[in-house]
């Protein structure tokens, strides 16, 4: 997970860094709203990958007295972090700066310049995608991409997609602003793709913001992982029933199991601490991401939640 999540991240911080400086560069020679919201849009990013690299250091500190569970959900914190800062910094800025540049317009000088700059951020940019898009096929397996961010317990992999997906569709609005403004005179164009740049970033930031937050709280594991554990245990002989399965991701490797179950009536403490230890230790085997296991025996109840 670690690996792949920090290949793509480094791919998107060196893509973003180049593009950022070019754009800079552009904007300046030039004076476009929808380059300069495209530079500002560029460094948002760079520095998202950073905080996202960060995130990765922090939630591999070990468990201490103060988090037993350890700093895995530092990942998702600063996974929610990004999502705010896009909508603040990036969407906030090229909104700004698009409708500044309506209520007064000014002449884009050197167009050439941005077109040129246009198209060397498309193909960093496109390679960054790649990347990240291919990174993602393969750990979605079989499922649905939609399906896949729903049920992704790795934000930093649908993250950086989603940002490079933003940046490629707000190159896009950027081109047509800059060549409307010279090709009909109209320099309102300008301001416009900058305005809509900033929507873009927005609808992005709401999108990162809602999927990450609920794994910030406390989501559980997929439902497949939820069955797995459900049948493991059912078919330990010395469980006649198993109430709940409640399960919580602290990290996108780190699963927490706690099982209501009831034991037959005929086992003695021993045989009980026995099966304890034995299904703990079937799960984590057949399981990798469940790191710890709690299990609670209780009378059968009619209705389980997990």
């Amino acid at each position: 997970m670690a690996s792949g999540s920090k290949k793509v991240i480094y791919a998107a911080l060196v893509g973003n860094s180049l593009i950022a400086i070019t754009k800079f560069g552009a904007a300046t020679l030039t004076g476009s709203s929808a380059m300069l919201s495209e530079c500002i849009h560029s460094l948002v990013d760079t520095g998202n990958q950073v905080l996202l690299l960060h995130g990765l250091r922090r939630a591999k500190k070990p468990p201490d007295k103060a988090f037993p569970f350890g700093h895995g959900k530092e990942l998702y914190f600063w996974s929610f972090v990004v999502a705010i800062l896009i909508f603040a910094v990036g969407a906030g800025v090229s909104v700004y700066e698009g409708i500044h540049h309506v209520i007064h317009p000014e002449p884009i000088g050197r167009p050439y310049v941005n077109y040129v700059v246009l198209g060397l951020a498309m193909l960093f940019e496109g390679g960054a995608w790649l990347f990240a898009w291919r990174e993602f096929t393969e750990r979605k397996g079989r499922k649905g991409y939609f399906r896949a961010v729903r049920e992704g317990k790795d934000p930093t992999l649908f993250v950086v997609l989603f940002e490079d997906s933003a940046a490629m569709a707000g190159l896009v609005v950027a081109f047509f602003g800059v060549w409307l403004s010279q090709a009909t005179g109209i320099l309102y164009f300008d301001g416009a793709a900058s305005i809509v740049i900033g929507l873009i970033l927005g609808a992005t930031a709401v999108w990162l913001a809602y999927e990450t937050k609920g794994l910030l709280i406390g989501e559980s594991a997929n439902p497949e992982v939820v069955h797995r554990i459900r049948e493991l245990a059912q078919d330990t002989p010395e469980i006649v029933h198993v109430n709940e399965v409640l399960t919580m991701h602290m990290g996108p490797e780190f699963i927490l199991v706690n099982l209501s179950v009831d034991f037959i009536d005929s086992a003695n403490a021993d045989q009980i601490e026995a099966v304890i230890a034995k299904l703990d230790r079937g799960l984590k085997e057949s399981l990798p991401r469940v790191k710890r296991v709690f299990i609670e025996a209780e009378a059968r109840t009619s209705s389980p939640a997990g």
